[in-house]
């Protein structure tokens, strides 16, 4: 398929730069991915979908205040974006300045502490890697950091986003953008879920800054995918197998827990998900075969990202492109701030699959 298959026009007047009010007051559409049936519904009426005996799977990273500024000797401007925290002491990041900096490169940040650019990493060196010294990289960005909105929301962050940019069971620090679909759970839905008889379990992707990389090939097929950590636990694997043994729901939130599941399940030798801790880069789009997730929550993403290609090989590509007009015909809130989605998956038959 094509990068332009997944176009569409958004008017900026439905993106959302402010959070609701409350966190579980937006708006769910669910959509059916075998009929294509489209229903509009509040986010608290998600419990309406759930059962007994479901599992639910929640991404518990932890958004860092990723982005934090300084200046060179010289006196130019510096701004660091982490993209991953390599261990205490040393970063990952996109460094914005007048000049790319060399290695040996002393930056001041805005607590007087300076840090140290070591030389280039990541893939393809296209990241810095920073040393802090003998200061604590998380004690820094917790003192000086600012939390990294996306790009598209063109404002400076403020104190409410500290906490409304982060889930409410964020337990694992690493991530610098927000497991979006969680935001909109609050610790009475999750209450609520768990009263109900679903089983509730974690998982951990920490996120990076190139969730946000456009795709820039015409080709989807020949789009580099970037990677992240992930966490799965040998207690979260043995729940999953026995719901699937069982015939029980698996109900990703979000595509970050979407992407874990279906990357161990697609590296596992057997039917069954083993432990795992290491790098992901599966890039899901239409055709490919789920193995683990039969519903997911998630939020409205941007035209032509991997993350709309990911939900439109979930729910079809067809029913997706047609949920996303109605929804900007009935006004519905976009991107990370913005309302949510249900979505069961459709079931394409393996021949179809294999075609």
């Amino acid at each position: 398929m094509r990068r332009q298959d997944f176009y569409y026009e958004l008017p900026e007047e439905l993106i959302a730069y402010e959070p609701t009010e409350q966190r579980s007051g937006s708006r769910l559409l669910c959509l059916d991915g075998n009929s294509g049936q489209v229903e509009h519904r509040q986010f608290p009426q998600l419990l309406d979908n759930l059962k007994a005996g479901d599992v639910m799977v929640f991404n518990d990273t932890k958004v860092i205040p990723a982005r934090v500024f300084g200046h060179k000797s010289s006196g130019g401007k510096v701004e660091l974006l982490v993209e991953r925290v390599i261990n205490e002491h040393q970063i990952l990041a996109h460094i914005r300045s007048s000049k790319s900096p060399k290695s040996g490169t002393v930056i001041e940040l805005e607590n007087n502490i300076e840090v140290t650019v070591e030389g280039r990493g990541g893939p393809n060196d296209s990241l810095f890697v920073v040393n802090f010294g003998q200061n604590d990289v998380l004690d820094v960005l917790g003192e000086i950091g600012h939390m990294p909105l996306p790009p598209y929301i063109d404002r400076d962050d403020n104190p409410e986003d500290q906490t409304r940019y982060q889930t409410v069971y964020g337990r694992n620090p690493g991530a610098v953008a927000a497991p979006t679909a969680g935001l909109h759970f609050d610790e009475a839905i999750m209450e609520a879920i768990a009263q109900k008889g679903v089983v509730i379990i974690y998982i951990t992707l920490h996120v990076g800054a190139g969730t946000f990389q456009p795709v820039r090939v015409d080709d989807i097929a020949d789009h580099k995918m970037h990677s992240e950590f992930i966490t799965l636990s040998p207690e979260a694997c043995d729940t999953i197998n026995q719901a699937k043994a069982e015939n029980r729901r698996v109900i990703a939130v979000g595509t970050t827990s979407v992407r874990c599941l279906e990357s161990v399940a697609h590296q596992s030798p057997t039917d069954l998900l083993e432990p795992y801790q290491g790098e992901t880069d599966i890039f899901i789009t239409p055709g490919y075969e789920f193995q683990v997730v039969d519903a997911l929550v998630t939020n409205f993403h941007l035209s032509e990202s991997t993350l709309l290609m990911l939900v439109s090989a979930f729910a079809g590509y067809e029913h997706i492109m047609s949920a996303y007009r109605q929804a900007i015909d009935n006004q519905y809130r976009f991107f990370s701030y913005g309302d949510a989605m249900f979505l069961t998956r459709q079931d394409y038959p393996r021949s179809t699959q294999e075609a």
